[in-house]
């Protein structure tokens, strides 16, 4: 009389990772950790220590400085302006996408995406060809006194063009994944367009807004190229935080710089970690498989 082997499992079960061979494992994890380690972890910690070189007190001086305030007061300024104008925007933008079939849908898609197509320095000379005093609006805009290059209306138009994919990509597959039998639902029952927005869709879409939000501010207070073309590095006027720290790099005021460019890798962290918390509050609103 045999003894039967116990049954085996069926090889669906098995995870894919674990048919590889142990130490080809152990090389590829070694590999991302050292990655990770040389390109994000040495570099953010190179920063804050570069900051603190000199200690607390000369820390606080450099970003308590006339102009190191002037640069974060406008970056927060430049941020707030345009995130708010791509949040309006992008709300639009996804919900005609993801929502309505229409003529050009695919042309609104691709330039929609054109910002992360063009480099953000060729942006910045578009609105030079636009509104400088050569440009096409630029006689105008002198002849009624109005400043939009080397001021800050131009560093928002530049700062908004190439942060506005984030809402909109961030909305269009969360309302395509969602479909539109609760807006239908809610307008078959007598609701309008606008209270079914804001009383069905956009509470559905919450988290996916505040996600895009999140990526947009990132991007908006470290922008650098688009923004070194239009300001004209006016300082203490229109230098916002990432053109002070080329600034103050190319002066040879070393520790001021890391002290100014440890606040943006600080915002980079705590982006980092909303990001987790919104990611994990968007996959538990996904409707799973078979629903």
């Amino acid at each position: 009389m045999s003894i039967l082997p116990p049954p085996s499992r069926p090889s669906a079960a098995r995870s894919p990772t674990l048919t590889e061979p142990r130490w080809i494992r152990a090389i590829i994890i070694t590999l991302a950790i050292l990655f990770l380690i040389v390109f994000v972890v040495l570099p953010l910690v190179l920063v804050f220590s570069q900051a603190f070189s000199r200690g607390a007190e000369a820390y606080l001086r450099a970003i308590t400085d006339s102009e190191a305030q002037a640069a974060i007061r406008l970056t927060l300024l430049v941020a707030a302006i345009s995130v708010s104008l791509n949040m309006v925007f992008g709300l639009i933008a996804a919900w005609a996408i993801a929502k309505f079939e229409f003529p050009g849908k695919t042309v609104l898609i691709s330039l929609v995406d054109l910002p992360f197509s063009v480099s953000p320095v060729i942006s910045g000379l578009v609105f030079v060809l636009l509104f400088g005093g050569q440009g096409y609006f630029g006689p105008w805009l002198q002849s009624h006194g109005i400043q939009i290059l080397f001021a800050v209306p131009g560093i928002v138009l530049a700062t908004t063009f190439v942060t506005f994919p984030f809402v909109v990509r961030a909305l269009i597959p969360l309302m395509q994944e969602q479909g539109t039998s609760e807006e239908e639902a809610a307008i078959s029952l007598g609701a309008s367009g606008l209270a079914t927005f804001f009383r069905v869709t956009l509470p559905n879409i919450k988290w996916g807004v505040l996600y895009g939000v999140l990526l947009c501010n990132a991007r908006a207070m470290g922008e650098f190229g688009a923004v070194a073309v239009v300001s004209g590095h006016i300082r203490g006027e229109t230098n916002t935080m990432p053109l002070l720290v080329e600034i103050l790099y190319n002066e040879y005021q070393f520790m001021a710089a890391f002290a100014v460019a440890s606040l943006l890798a600080m915002l980079a962290l705590i982006t980092l970690a909303a990001k987790a918390i919104l990611e994990r509050h968007l996959d538990q609103g996904q409707p799973t498989r078979g629903d």
